[in-house]
């Protein structure tokens, strides 16, 4: 499905990029922003304003963050006549499922390039969700081997479709999937301008491969809003770091740049991104009671559904500095980059053991202690 100039605020606000960077419509955009006042009340913050983006409402077959950035990673892989992508993460990787889901409704095959993560529900109904929608998985035990086994698959379909299949990054932080939050950040500011929510003074988002964060930080000063973004580490340092983000912003406002002259070639603005590393806890995938504290309490004051990995650890920073008094009087902003569609129906009765045998583990070995049961 194409987009038209007005589906999509940065290209009506740079109609020079529209045409030159690939596109497809897959979200159901925009999402909307919620006031949280019910947990106001119960934090007894009233001079304190605490909204919530639902990027978690990005579209079907698959809500979070990931689509935003797959309208031009997929656009790019269609346009140039693939059909096959291939991508990586954790085992029970969101931003691999969500890859293969679109992909699939754009009549392109996934593979997925997953390395082991402590296990939990979650993980568990991301593989069968792969299973089902017929995304081929593998795992390998570190980075290393993944990068061996990775570059003797892609020989082995050269040999056998006559080309390599599209190579999507983790996450799918490059600097074209990052114009996805670019565009997110005007589509923003366009909510700011139409009175749904005040211009936020700080915006929390989990920094993982980064993309999300640094993209909305561009977008965010390209608009000329004055909002912070709040990264909240939720990976190893070396995945999330300061001189990454440097270098992903230049990036991505380059390519931006060169795509339409009038948009800017902006500075990095260190000074409006700050980094939070306190609520990382002690490895990826692994849950902390904060972050599951969090999620408890979001869910009970507003029904809203965050998981450990990500969106709790995130949403755990904002109530420590809720909690601290270091946002009294504040206007903030939670992006939820949880998928909050409910996958139980799809996968109910599905056999795990139609999986890959190296995923079997996941279902035959107890979940991590602090994990939650399923809705």
């Amino acid at each position: 499905m194409s987009i038209t100039l007005t589906d999509r605020p940065l290209f009506a606000r740079y109609p020079g990029m529209y045409g030159v960077l690939p596109h497809v419509s897959l979200g159901t955009l925009p999402t909307p922003v919620e006031r949280l006042q019910a947990l106001e009340h119960v934090l007894e913050v009233p001079d304190t304003r605490v909204y919530v983006k639902r990027d978690d409402l990005s579209g079907p077959p698959y809500g979070g963050n990931k689509v935003r950035k797959l309208e031009f990673l997929l656009a790019r892989a269609a346009k140039r006549g693939y059909k096959e992508v291939l991508t990586f993460g954790g085992a029970g990787s969101n931003h691999a499922l969500a890859t293969g889901l679109y992909a699939q409704t754009m009549g392109m095959k996934s593979i997925s390039m997953l390395i082991p993560q402590p296990n939990s529900s979650g993980v568990r109904a991301n593989l069968l969700m792969s299973l089902r929608a017929g995304i081929e998985v593998h795992q390998s035990p570190g980075m290393i081997r993944t990068a061996l086994d990775t570059i003797g698959l892609l020989f082995a379909r050269r040999l056998s479709t006559g080309r390599f299949p599209y190579l999507i990054a983790p996450g799918g932080t490059s600097a074209l999937g990052m114009v996805g939050f670019v565009n997110a950040a005007f589509e923003l500011k366009e909510q700011i301008d139409r009175g749904e929510m005040p211009e936020p003074d700080f915006l929390y988002a989990a920094s993982g491969t980064m993309g999300t964060v640094v993209g909305l930080l561009l977008g965010l000063k390209a608009a000329g809003l004055r909002t912070k973004v709040a990264a909240v580490r939720v990976t190893e340092a070396r995945f999330s770091s300061l001189r990454k983000a440097e270098r992903l912003f230049r990036a991505s406002c380059t390519l931006l740049h060169k795509a339409d002259p009038a948009f800017p070639l902006l500075p990095f603005p260190q000074a409006d991104f700050v980094f939070i590393h306190d609520f990382y806890g002690e490895a990826y995938g692994l849950y902390t009671a904060e972050a599951m504290e969090a999620v408890r309490l979001l869910e009970e004051t507003s029904g809203l559904h965050l998981e450990g990995t990500y969106t709790g650890k995130t949403f755990a920073a904002l109530l420590g500095e809720l909690k601290s008094g270091r946002l009294q009087g504040k206007t903030v902003l939670f992006w939820n980059t949880h998928n909050s569609h409910d996958l139980s129906a799809e996968i109910k009765g599905m056999d795990y053991k139609t999986l890959p045998k190296e995923f079997h583990g996941y279902f035959e070995e107890p979940v991590q202690p602090l994990d939650l049961a399923p809705r």
